[in-house]
């Protein structure tokens, strides 16, 4: 498994805002190279015969126009698609609809950027208690699982029990508490009063840990 501070110092995270359908929307993006094509990595990410390896089981039509569903968790529709390169799609969970847009790029032989864009419409009391990290925190759970997959891609199928008792570790815990910190500062660059997104980023993480 890669090094877990390497993983979140290497992470490129960022801010900004943006109109949805005549609302405020916040826009999230994490991006992290990974030490492979950008075919195989498209596989990893795009693919029901991979995403269960790092992430979570997922059914349907994974092609343009088709819909999709995480066990447990997220579905939604796929708007777009330009394989290798990119996809989007609906993000819908808990009767709230956010969107989702995927771009691998090449960076050089044999290594490619994942970039992760995730807009949603959030409640301005939402953002002052938890702030970015609401939704940072498990994207970065699931880059740690895309790293551990990529470093071992016969890996079987993601246990949720190991999961929760690696969140539960002292290097879980440790991971999502710079992780958090982390899109705090992603915050405080995108203009949040630095005390306010500190202190967002910590009720967050002990949401996160319990």
């Amino acid at each position: 498994m890669p090094d877990e501070n390497e993983l979140i110092d290497a992470a490129t995270r960022g801010l900004s805002n943006r109109d949805v359908d005549g609302r405020p929307a916040k826009v999230a993006t994490i991006s992290q190279v990974y030490p492979t094509d950008i075919d195989d990595l498209w596989e990893a990410v795009a693919t029901a015969e991979r995403i269960p390896r790092w992430f979570l089981p997922i059914s349907g039509e994974l092609k343009e126009g088709g819909h999709y569903q995480l066990e447990g968790n997220a579905g939604g529709t796929i708007t777009a698609c330009d394989k290798p390169h990119s996809y989007a799609a609906t993000w819908e969970y808990g009767g709230m609809v956010s969107w989702i847009t995927v771009r691998l790029t090449p960076e050089g032989e044999g290594r490619t950027r994942f970039e992760l864009e995730h807009v949603a419409h959030v409640d301005d009391e939402l953002w002052a208690q938890f702030g970015p990290g609401a939704t940072g925190l498990g994207w970065e759970m699931g880059l740690w699982g895309l790293a551990g997959h990529l470093a071992d891609p016969s890996s079987t199928p993601a246990d949720p029990a190991a999961a929760a008792a690696w969140v539960a570790s002292p290097s879980g815990k440790a991971y999502l508490e710079r992780s958090s910190e982390a899109w705090a500062e992603a915050a405080v660059a995108a203009g949040d009063d630095p005390e306010a997104a500190r202190a967002a980023a910590r009720r967050t993480y002990e949401a996160y840990t319990g």
